[in-house]
């Protein structure tokens, strides 16, 4: 399986805001978005200047949704063709899809600091779906699974550290946790104002039926 192993934080730059790929360092002053040196796109010359195109602006909404949640290209056409089959609004379906994704879902409980520590997180055997233990990042939750803990101390000990470090985290509606397991359980499917980047979902599925 193909991952990106280039500086994170470039991601950010280039977007142009913050997309927390590196969990709470992007809320400290060392977050390259802040810093006023660092605030430009990457590479010789920065920003272009001139107006974007439509292709541009498009292309840029995309690239955001991507890069938020993890994505590699072939990933997210894939989920984009679901979204496309399924009922209801196309984007708002594409962007509940991503949502509802293992990794995310776990990061959303604050078990682990980035959505790419919550794939390693899972990688690795420390999470359960309904019992079973899931070693894909991006198995589609559903309504009423229990997301939870592998029944080991070194597991149990790894989250419970990760709740501490931030007590004030509170989880989204159509998540209910439970801190002294630790463990979850999904109540509902996510809506689009749980959504936490500022994206406009439509200009991304423009981009992608072309």
């Amino acid at each position: 399986m193909g991952r990106y192993l280039g500086p994170s934080c470039r991601y950010c730059r280039r977007e142009g805001m913050k997309l927390f790929i590196k969990g709470l360092k992007c809320e400290t002053a060392k977050c390259q978005v802040e810093r006023r040196q660092r605030n430009l796109a990457p590479g010789m010359h920065g920003w272009r200047r001139g107006r974007a195109s439509e292709y541009a602006i498009r292309l840029r909404e995309k690239q955001k949704v991507k890069r938020y949640y993890g994505l590699l290209e072939k990933q997210f056409m894939r989920y984009f063709h679901r979204a496309e089959r399924l009922k209801g609004n196309t984007g708002e379906t594409l962007l509940q899809l991503l949502e509802r994704r293992l990794d995310n879902v776990v990061y959303k409980l604050n078990f682990a600091p980035s959505r790419k520590a919550a794939r390693q997180l899972i990688a690795h055997g420390h999470i359960c779906v309904n019992g079973r233990k899931v070693d894909i990042g991006d198995y589609t939750t559903n309504i009423g699974d229990k997301i939870t803990v592998k029944d080991s101390q070194k597991s149990a000990k790894r989250v419970k550290q990760q709740l501490e470090s931030n007590p004030n985290f509170t989880t989204q509606n159509w998540l209910q946790l439970d801190r002294e397991k630790p463990g979850a359980t999904l109540v509902a499917l996510p809506a689009r104002s749980d959504v936490q980047i500022t994206v406009e979902e439509q200009l991304v599925v423009e981009f992608c039926s072309r």
